[in-house]
């Protein structure tokens, strides 16, 4: 495993773990919230993700694998892996639901200022229960990123990117409830940052993983299952999240202007 990689894949996804807070400061300084534009950069980060899982992390999963197994052997492998990474995704999403609260931007876009815990009676729970169920989500989000930037940094750049960029509304998400509730921000703001704090901690199990197991073979596997992951995120929580928020065809042209720059992005590099 070459060291620099590592390093710059530690640091891309503490990165993307870390833009929590930029939604937490959409939250507190904005007196209004852009459903617009949170629709839109939920479907860009969709469509980078699912681009590129299945243009390049599949194939090149499958390149390796046929070639040290032969291909019937390794094209299974492959499928069989990369469906591995969706059925651990959806896993983890049954056993630990997001906590879907549906008058957030409602409220930041109707109201200026905090209320109280009993002008928002339950707020501050839900935002305990947002940042614990995000918080178990993005775990295999940092291994996945933490995987492919260390197999191919030209791969890791928009994965972290795209992951930041989904890591915004999950700020609010966390952000607005508690501070609604206490009308403290600086509790609200760290409710949000230690939810993204699993992103890394993630990827510090990647490299456990990694560096233990040192054959081609393992690190494809893993490879193909980072695409599953990243799909049935996008499809599970990308998409509909920019449905959520009342804006279809800006989550549509979101979604396809990720894919364009996730192309164009990986001929330049060709």
């Amino acid at each position: 495993m070459n060291t620099q990689n590592v390093s710059i894949a530690f640091g891309l996804t503490l990165f993307a773990g870390l833009c929590t807070g930029i939604g937490s400061a959409m939250a507190f300084f904005a007196k209004r919230t852009s459903t617009r534009f949170l629709s839109t950069a939920m479907g860009f980060s969709a469509g980078v993700m699912i681009y590129v899982s299945l243009v390049d992390i599949f194939p090149d999963a499958k390149m390796h694998l046929t070639a040290e197994l032969g291909l019937l052997k390794g094209y299974w492998l492959t499928v069989t892996s990369f469906f591995a990474g969706i059925f651990i995704m959806a896993t983890i999403d049954k056993l630990i639901p997001a906590v879907d609260n549906p008058h957030e931007l409602r409220k930041i876009e109707s109201s200026d200022y905090p209320g109280t815990a009993q002008e928002y009676p339950g707020l501050y729970r839900v935002g305990v229960l947002t940042a614990l169920a995000i918080a178990i989500h993005n775990f295999p989000e940092g291994f996945a990123t933490f995987a492919a930037a260390v197999q191919n940094l030209r791969l890791g750049i928009p994965i972290a990117i795209a992951i930041a960029i989904h890591n915004i509304p999950e700020g609010i998400a966390v952000s607005v409830p508690v501070y609604y509730a206490t009308g403290n921000k600086k509790k609200a703001f760290w409710f949000s940052f230690l939810s993204g704090l699993a992103e890394p901690i993630g990827a510090i199990i990647g490299y456990v993983i990694l560096t233990n197991i040192s054959s081609n073979i393992i690190g494809s596997l893993v490879l193909a299952a980072t695409g599953g992951i990243m799909v049935f995120i996008s499809i599970d929580e990308l998409l509909p999240a920019a449905e959520k928020y009342g804006k279809h065809h800006y989550a549509v042209y979101g979604f396809i202007a990720g894919m364009v720059v996730m192309a164009v992005s990986l001929l330049l590099f060709v």
